[in-house]
């Protein structure tokens, strides 16, 4: 009858309480009670050498002293014999190496303790620790005894795992709310440049991440494109050459970028990869890092949710932006036809009457003046003519659809310039690649016509199978190149080409000419970011 009041009362005590420490606290305390046993005391384990200590009862002071911290730290022969596996049942422990040791080095009074009985916490043939429990000058414990504790391990484990099930449930639950708020903060957003830092942000605030970094493949790059780390986001302009079909593992194993996240103060300790899908094809992938606190860990079911809902934000950002270009480019188109239809022919008509009106009045006499007045409005129309072209040539190009060499060499001579050019290689140009090159090389020759103070420029354009270059290239006067301190037109074109996924290099030096070279990596095939 004792034997089943203890495990009623061990049950009753299990039941009361849902958070783990709490309850072990307590059962342990009334498992003390109902069997007059003096102390005890219960360690939870992990992976060897982990370990933590979550209760006890009247420790003595040799085992309590500096804040309980020779149970806290140090190993002893019942852990490891619950790690190597020998400990399956409840024993009676012949000695305690804690109390040994504190006898040994004379580290307080052990009230008498010299040994205690060890029982595994076991459910389900999972270990989650173990309990001893011990009484003054008592060297060994009965097989009776041993069976009683051997009950009330299996009652406790049991309990444990229905505890930690209970927390992970919960947990989940708390971590779905936060996939939740996260989801609703990063949907708003349809711009693809802020999107990747707001997302860092977001994400690693919520779950308390240590650092995160957020990687987008463009063409034939994987561009890390955000960080996070300790509170704080930016943004990152790191670009990595992958293989046309290479594999979201490959690429992060051969281009070590573990290694290289360190230089921003990122250290993957016990990291986390989300690849970012779009059906079966990889857009990109988060890395993260969690503390060493295995409380922080993410589901992950929570991981694969949050990165499927980031992949659809950046595709729905991605198609927003080429739907805005696009509107962008009917604008212009339709801006462009309207002042050719109307304010150009008036201007033009403004002209052709100047000049007629002129060459009838010389016939008159006292006309100097007149003719004079009629000279200075013909020429200013002829100036207002030539600058309208110019300007219906920046809004839309006639001729980018006979290539973006053949509207550049135009354009050019729109501005005076003789333009000489070399094409190599042929096939089609991603359109909002061209546009790209078109803004630039525009951009380009009007700094030749402004500043190099020569009329030559030799344009030459390259098409390869997964590559694209554009060079402009004059023997002016040339400058000295300081990127810090670029002009708004040069930061203009860089940036252009970054977010379009190209690099663009600059070279010139006084008295040698200017060279302004774009470049792109070319992958026809859906996914990219860069625009088809």
């Amino acid at each position: 009858m004792s034997r089943v009041h203890t495990l009623k009362v061990i049950a009753e005590t299990l039941n009361q309480s849902n958070d783990l420490k709490e309850m072990l606290q307590s059962v342990l305390e009334k498992l003390l009670e109902v069997t007059g046993l003096s102390t005890g005391w219960v360690f939870l384990t992990n992976e060897e050498p982990n370990y933590t200590f979550v209760a006890d009862v009247n420790l003595p002071p040799a085992l309590s002293r500096d804040e309980k911290m020779p149970m806290c730290q140090g190993g002893c022969w019942c852990l490891d014999k619950i790690w190597d596996g020998r400990l399956q049942k409840a024993v009676n422990i012949i000695n305690c190496k804690r109390i040994e040791d504190a006898i040994e080095f004379d580290c307080g009074d052990t009230k008498g303790i010299t040994h205690h009985a060890t029982v595994p916490l076991i459910a389900g043939g999972e270990k989650f620790g173990l309990l001893n429990v011990a009484e003054p000058g008592k060297n060994e414990f009965t097989e009776d005894e041993l069976d009683l504790l051997q009950s009330v391990s299996f009652q406790i484990g049991t309990a444990i795992k229905r505890t930690k099930l209970f927390e992970a449930q919960q947990k989940k639950a708390e971590q779905y709310a936060k996939l939740d708020e996260f989801s609703r903060a990063i949907w708003k957003m349809d711009d693809i440049h802020h999107l990747p830092q707001c997302a860092v942000e977001h994400f690693g605030c919520l779950f308390d991440l240590d650092s995160l970094a957020l990687f987008i493949k463009e063409e034939n790059v994987l561009a890390l494109r955000s960080i996070y780390f300790q509170g704080t986001s930016q943004k990152i302009h790191k670009r990595y050459p992958i293989s046309p079909n290479e594999e979201l593992e490959d690429t992060l194993q051969n281009h070590k970028i573990y290694k290289e996240l360190k230089g921003y103060g990122l250290s993957i300790g016990k990291p986390f990869i989300i690849p970012l899908l779009i059906g079966e094809e990889w857009i990109g992938c988060l890395i993260g890092n969690l503390e060493t606190d295995n409380s922080n860990d993410i589901d992950e079911d929570v991981l694969r949710a949050l990165g499927d809902h980031l992949a659809l934000v950046l595709e729905k950002a991605r198609l927003f932006e080429r739907s805005r270009e696009l509107a962008l480019i009917e604008e212009r188109n339709r801006l462009a036809r309207d002042l050719h239809d109307s304010v150009n022919q008036k201007l033009f008509s403004l002209s052709l009457t100047a000049r007629g009106l002129k060459e009838y009045v010389k016939r008159l006499p006292e006309n100097e003046m007149i003719v004079e007045s009629l000279s200075e409005m013909q020429t200013l129309s002829q100036e207002v003519v030539g600058e309208m072209r110019a300007m219906i040539w920046q809004l839309k190009p006639a001729g980018l659809e006979e290539g973006v060499i053949v509207s550049l060499k135009k354009y050019g001579e729109s501005l005076g310039l003789n333009v000489t050019e070399q094409i190599e290689g042929v096939g089609n140009i991603p359109r909002m690649v061209e546009e790209t090159l078109w803004r630039v090389g525009q951009e380009a020759l009007n700094n030749v016509h402004k500043h190099s103070r020569v009329n030559e420029v030799h344009l030459f354009l390259s098409r390869k199978k997964d590559e694209i270059i554009l060079r402009v290239r004059d023997e002016g006067c040339g400058f000295t190149i300081r990127e810090n301190n670029w002009s708004f037109g040069l930061s203009s074109m860089k940036e252009r080409t970054e977010i379009m996924g190209g690099q663009m290099k600059l070279e010139s030096e006084p008295g040698t000419g200017t060279t302004v070279e774009v470049r792109f990596q070319i992958k026809q095939e859906r996914g990219s970011f860069n625009g088809d």
